[in-house]
């Protein structure tokens, strides 16, 4: 923020001076203030006012994605509250249901290893495959 203020400070400065310059010279001599002043002012404030405009929506992307990044976080947390266990509990019962008492490594402490059987009927085929 300090860097939009500062930004708009200095380019109302540079419009203050030069709009004063040019009415105390039209005013008090017949000549003019030279073109290289009142260019130099003009630009000073196209590019302050640029970055003021640049450092707003800087803030405003930044406070926008630090708003969805903590939205994210706390429904990304009560995903996890809501699913974590769910999926414990089926594998708990699951084995409870075929009869291991003793969790996961059964009663022996050692997992089984059971044998895929051989996969018969229709497979899928892809266009090379007739």
């Amino acid at each position: 923020m300090p860097l939009k203020w500062s930004a708009v400070v200095v380019a109302t400065v540079a419009v203050t001076l030069c709009v004063t310059a040019n009415i105390l010279v039209g005013v008090l001599s017949s000549r003019q203030v030279p073109i290289v002043v009142n260019l130099f002012a003009v630009a000073v404030a196209a590019v302050t006012t640029l970055v003021a405009v640049m450092a707003e929506f800087y803030q405003r992307v930044n406070d926008r994605l630090s708003a969805i990044s903590e939205f994210l976080v706390v429904r990304l947390a009560e995903l996890d509250d809501r699913t974590g266990d769910r999926n414990t509990g089926f594998v708990e019962g699951y084995l409870l249901g075929q009869g291991h008492d003793s969790g996961p490594m059964g009663a022996g402490g050692e997992g089984s290893v059971v044998q895929l059987g051989f996969r018969s009927g229709r497979r899928a085929m892809t266009g090379s495959d007739d």
